[in-house]
């Protein structure tokens, strides 16, 4: 089977581009997933209190609005049906390979296509694009004898429903996003529940509100109301972006918010000072929650503000040598940002493996195309992250860019031939050279913390250091002069 493009993955990048890729008469493409249905990291994460902290109308595609969200941050449920309704109002079911996990690509040099073994067998494509997104495989803990843990152990990411809680002692690893949402809504259920804390979050109010009936109705009958709602949402959040990116300082603004919504949530002085961080707002995922707080005051629930070091059989030992006892252990741990699998399944132009070529970091011109690696775009890719804002704005952006991609490539190939782009190393390390400068004063650099955002060596490879106008305005269209261009004459049968 061979077809113009392969897009990997069915979230919302996935399913993005194959509308933008449609809109453009590109109809010969497939939707590679490896699971049975559409909806990424909202198919895949279904653990209690699973919802968004970016407003509804903002995390939806400009292109797709949906005028019945049930609240202005919707839960998992609302946006997996949105991911579902957008496949099908965009006729993307033909396009579909599910169950079909892409256990490896590589480009073939001669052909100027890449070969892709899938769990459903072989193809090739002239183009691929890569929207496997960042949140998609969860991280692991190295922890001694967790493999020994006589209980039920699984990640937030892979909750298993079938485990009752009720009752039972349970433990979680972990404060971040995912946690702040799950661990409210379980500790009802338990008779005990710890929570291990390596690095307390900050955490402000989360203005949530069922949207009104009369609300939905005047989104329904005049667009543009749902429109100006989402573009207030995105103007409010574009203001903030200095003071993440050239002047934290102004976060301590934002920090007596949240250490006011710390003293109104927690009467005991000692349990706020364990739950107060020490770093900058911002340094790390700012996290919205109004009951994270009253549920560790509970008197079942029990911090313990130190990371998890050993697991001893039922026994969880802390790294400041604290213990607790668990017949559950929920892992909230995160996922593989900067070291992601797909990474280590795409062979390029030299023989090397993208992760192998991004060992010493993640590099992309504009987010998007990697060094040695032709006709790949890669959505959501290095330093594209937003710290407040939605990424669809980010995914918008590039879907202009890759179809201005595939309008270049039509126009590049030679009659019944093929063109193929790959961008220029000079190109992609002036453009990772300008990310570095202009993160050396961000709040994600300068913060005091340790975070995801951060690589191995330190390094921040994953977020944008700007608005997402300058991103729409940087990704708005191919330079050529940042690529090679690649050739291959139409082959004439001989007979």
């Amino acid at each position: 089977m061979h077809v113009k493009v392969a897009v990997v993955g069915a979230g919302f990048g996935g399913l993005g581009a194959a509308v933008r890729l449609r809109r453009l008469g590109v109809t010969d493409l497939v939707i590679l997933e490896r699971a049975g249905a559409v909806g990424g990291a909202w198919r895949d994460n279904t653990y209690p209190g699973c919802a968004c902290d970016i407003p509804s109308h903002l995390y939806s595609f400009s292109f797709a609005p949906n005028p019945h969200w049930p609240r202005s941050f919707s839960g998992q449920p609302e946006i997996r049906r949105y991911l579902e309704h957008l496949t099908d109002a965009f006729g993307l079911r033909p396009h579909l390979r599910l169950d079909s996990e892409v256990t490896a690509a590589r480009w073939d040099a001669d052909a100027l296509h890449w070969e892709i073994e899938t769990g459903t067998g072989p193809l090739t494509a002239e183009v691929l694009v890569s929207a496997t997104g960042p949140l998609s495989e969860p991280s692991l803990p190295d922890l001694p004898g967790l493999d020994r843990f006589p209980g039920a152990v699984f990640h937030s990411a892979r909750w298993d429903h079938t485990v009752p809680l009720r009752g039972r002692r349970v433990a979680v690893v972990g404060t971040g996003a995912s946690a702040v949402q799950f661990v409210p809504e379980i500790q009802h259920q338990v008779t005990e529940l710890t929570v291990f804390q390596r690095t307390p979050p900050w955490v402000l109010p989360k203005p949530d509100r069922p949207i009104t009936a009369a609300e939905r109705a005047l989104h329904a009958r005049i667009p543009l109301a749902g429109t100006l709602r989402r573009q207030l949402a995105c103007g409010i959040r574009e203001l903030q972006v200095g003071a993440f990116t050239r002047h934290p300082a102004r976060m301590r603004a934002v920090e007596r918010l949240a250490a006011l919504h710390l003293r109104r949530a927690v009467a005991d002085p000692e349990l706020r000072r364990r739950l107060t961080p020490d770093y900058r707002l911002g340094c790390k995922r700012v996290l919205l929650s109004n009951d994270w707080y009253p549920t560790l005051a509970r008197p079942h629930v029990r911090l313990v503000d130190s990371g998890l070091r050993a697991v001893r059989g039922a026994t969880l030992v802390a790294e400041d040598g604290r213990e607790a006892t668990a017949d559950v252990l929920v892992l909230g741990t995160g996922f593989r940002i900067t070291d992601q699998p797909i990474a280590h399944r795409v062979t390029g132009a030299h023989g090397t493996t993208l992760a192998h070529e991004w060992r010493d970091g993640m590099a992309a011109l504009r987010g998007t195309t990697a060094v040695g690696f032709p006709n790949l775009l890669t959505v959501i890719g290095p330093n594209t992250g937003l710290g407040n804002n939605s990424m669809i704005l980010v995914i918008e952006a590039q879907l202009t860019y890759l179809a201005d991609f595939m309008r270049k490539l039509a126009a590049l190939a030679p009659p019944g031939g093929r063109a193929a782009l790959t961008p220029r190393p000079d190109a992609v390390r002036a453009w990772g050279g300008l990310m570095a400068a202009r993160l050396a004063n961000s709040v994600w650099n300068t913060g005091g913390c340790r975070s995801w955002y951060l690589d191995a060596r330190g390094r921040n490879t994953t977020v944008w250091p700007g608005t997402t106008a300058e991103f729409r305005r940087a990704t708005e269209r191919v330079d050529l002069a940042e690529y090679e261009v690649l050739r291959r004459e139409a082959v004439v049968a001989r007979g």
